[in-house]
């Protein structure tokens, strides 16, 4: 067993005597856990007392000095000659309150807001930010590194005229990240209990949007598994890049996607068969709306206050949400039409067409004989014409008759062939490998 010498005089002449007490905090973590990892039995210190965030009353401290022959573990805050630490800035905090939890002595606060060029890049900090923080072992401030914006960094060094402020562009970088969900009310609270970003969720539905109905094809139960990018500016998240992979089970039927840039494409998503996931229609005029009636044979009219055939899907959604066209085609019919309203007709190839109503204004440009591109904004969600509150009243339709648009049968893409299908089968397999990896290491966490 490792003989250790007690000096309570110690702790008050030594250098520690000079540390910050975020600093003693740590040095003691570290020593006390060094002592119990030597000695394999606890070391008793009498009157001895550690409390979260309150200073270490030295008085009444017994010091444990190490003998000859033993040697303190490195502390994971200390680098070289300082210290280090990453601080948030917290709503209602001053920099002396974000300076002070890492340490930094009160001379240098003040030396900082009396530094013009600091305190101008110091005063756009917001909450949420992070500082990273070096210190001497006496506190004094070395370095201090914050985000501004991003794409810069702040870098203010203290030099022997007090400190020195630089600006930089950020390293950028992206890394692949893997996220899954089911659904049990919406595609949006399910990614939102996964965590991801909004800007993901809606990537999610964009891919996918040819073969599932996010209104009213989605079911409790569903699950999605997908790998995208992070992009991360000096090793901090600073957004969302693309869905590189995605596999989506919508009740019996399961769904995959990979994306894939041939040699002198832009790149799009494919199946695992190699099949584009390009659709000539979406299946859905909105993006993530709630839907008040979805397509019956009959129902009851909420102004005439009678049944009647109505072939057609309603749409509840906010007053001037974007209504966006299936597929492409040409404008047909716009303008007031009675009870639909403000309508907009969309004529397709194949004998198809499409009818938007109750719009409370159309995108601007617009006439009959625009060509129009698919997902290109028609209108916004109105109540024009019979409708009682705010909603997009779609029609399918083909030559002229409404049906349903599930039985549309769209033109297939070529898949892919030759060097550009082997190619894809590579990057398939990987992206494959690593939602199955995923998958099992969700499945091994909850066994």
């Amino acid at each position: 067993m490792i003989a250790l010498k007690v000096d309570a005089h110690l702790l008050m002449t030594s250098p520690f005597s000079r540390l910050t007490a975020a600093h003693k905090h740590a040095l003691w973590r570290g020593l006390i856990s060094a002592i119990l990892a030597l000695t394999g039995s606890l070391v008793v210190m009498t009157a001895f007392g550690l409390a979260p965030q309150s200073s270490l009353d030295l008085q009444t401290l017994q010091a444990v000095t190490p003998s000859d022959d033993f040697a303190l573990l490195p502390l994971d805050e200390a680098q070289g000659d300082g210290f280090r630490s990453t601080e948030t800035v917290r709503r209602g905090d001053t920099l002396g309150d974000v300076l002070a939890r890492a340490g930094v002595a009160d001379v240098d606060v003040r030396r900082l807001l009396g530094d013009a060029d600091a305190r101008r890049h110091l005063g756009k900090l917001r909450p949420g930010q992070a500082l990273e923080v070096e210190t001497d072992e006496g506190g004094r401030l070395q370095q201090l590194k914050f985000g501004a914006g991003s794409e810069r960094k702040v870098d203010i060094r203290a030099d022997d005229d007090g400190f020195s402020t630089a600006t930089r562009d950020a390293r950028a970088n992206t890394v692949p990240r893997f996220a899954s969900g089911e659904i049990r009310s919406s595609l949006f609270a399910a990614t939102d209990d996964a965590g991801l970003p909004d800007a993901v969720a809606v990537q999610l539905a964009d891919v996918f949007s040819g073969v599932i109905d996010f209104h009213r094809g989605l079911r409790k139960g569903d699950r999605f598994w997908l790998v995208y990018e992070q992009i991360q500016r000096d090793g901090e998240p600073a957004g969302t890049g693309r869905v590189l992979a995605a596999e989506f089970r919508n009740g019996d039927a399961t769904h995959t996607a990979y994306w894939f840039a041939a040699s002198g494409s832009s790149g799009a998503y494919y199946t695992f068969d190699g099949k584009s996931l390009h659709k000539q229609f979406l299946l859905s005029p909105l993006e993530f709306s709630r839907i008040t009636s979805g397509f019956t044979s009959a129902r009851f009219h909420p102004v005439l206050q009678e049944w009647r055939a109505h072939r057609g899907i309603d749409y509840g959604a906010p007053m001037g949400a974007r209504v966006r066209s299936t597929a492409d085609g040409v404008i047909d019919t716009i303008g007031l039409a009675g009870g639909y309203g403000n309508l907009i007709v969309v004529r397709h190839s194949g004998g198809y067409s499409t009818a938007y109503a109750h719009l409370s204004g159309f995108a601007g440009g617009l006439r009959k004989g625009s060509r129009i591109e698919q997902g290109q904004t028609l209108g916004y969600v109105g109540m024009t014409g019979m409708a009682t509150g705010p909603h997009l009243h779609y029609e399918f339709r083909s030559n002229g008759v409404q049906v349903d648009p599930k039985i549309a049968k769209s033109t297939e893409t070529p898949p892919l062939l030759g060097d550009a299908r082997r190619t894809f089968e590579r990057q398939r397999d990987l992206a494959y490998r690593q939602i199955g990896l995923a998958k099992q290491t969700i499945l091994a966490r909850f066994e």
